[in-house]
């Protein structure tokens, strides 16, 4: 399968409160196999590679949540459950049905309330990837990141060094870039710094198969808050990735890809493996 981070061509889908959502595609549109893939505050890259790698089975769409690299947000488009809802109405636009929702960090806390606010039953699987989102009942919480410099987070976010990006390479430009998604991030995730103290006792009312894909050195959400979020779920699996931090799905491609099959050939779709 290949891995390209290319970004094909986007394109833009008004929903019925008149905002437009920017989206990229991978794939051919055909019946079931609709995968949405939502990224966390990290860029497009975290989920470019794994959208292509889908692509030969799936068709991916890739969007980009708005007030994120240079989009417009809405006055009173701020919270992870106003992306929630844009998203389900994009789903309705598109008229997709059957869809999987994988979503990284940030874009994990938006999936999961997607799946809570279906109502339609857009969803057929929900994938959670490193997610944010939930005050977890153990110890083990989300590092707060908001004064860490870029290279001390890369740090907390990578396992291996060479995934890490070279911050000292960004022009003038991607630092601006950058620095404005950290500004909107903050701007979703509210008061309660990356979570909803309420999510996690909601988390039992989904019951669509879920799976929580975690990199197991993760220095930012660590492995037993994983371990939680997937617990809290009305219909969830656990799997860890070794040698993988805060984004397995670059790290460990090939192992999240496995994951990802076997959670779809034995939970998912076990009559048609």
């Amino acid at each position: 399968m290949s891995t390209s981070t290319s970004t094909p061509a986007a394109r833009t889908v008004t929903i019925p409160t008149g905002m437009g959502i920017t989206f990229s595609e991978f794939g051919t549109n055909s019946d079931g196999t609709a995968v949405l893939l939502l990224r966390g505050g990290a860029g497009p890259r975290t989920m470019l590679g794994l959208a292509g790698a889908l692509a030969e089975h799936a068709y991916g769409i890739v969007p980009t949540h708005p007030g994120f690299d240079g989009t417009p947000r809405p006055d009173r488009f701020d919270t992870v459950a106003d992306l929630a809802d844009a998203y389900l109405d994009l789903l309705d636009e598109l008229d997709l049905t059957g869809v999987m929702v994988i979503g990284s960090s940030l874009g994990g806390w938006i999936g999961a309330e997607m799946a809570l606010r279906d109502n339609r039953g857009r969803l057929g699987a929900l994938v959670l990837v490193n997610a944010v989102g939930i005050k977890a009942a153990g110890d083990e919480q989300v590092v707060d990141v908001r004064t860490m410099a870029p290279p001390q987070l890369s740090q907390l976010s990578f396992a291996n060094a060479e995934f890490r990006p070279d911050f000292a390479s960004f022009t003038d430009e991607q630092k601006a870039v950058a620095a404005a998604n950290q500004q909107t991030m903050a701007v979703y995730t509210g008061q309660e710094y990356m979570h909803d103290s309420k999510l996690r006792r909601r988390l039992h009312r989904i019951t669509i198969p879920a799976l929580v894909i975690w990199g197991e050195q993760d220095g930012i959400a660590p492995l037993g808050y994983g371990r939680d979020f997937a617990a809290a779920l009305g219909n969830g699996h656990f799997a860890p990735i070794a040698d993988a931090g805060h984004f397995p799905q670059i790290e460990q491609i090939g192992a999240t890809l496995g994951a990802l099959g076997e959670f779809v050939d034995t939970v998912v779709k076990p009559d048609e493996a």
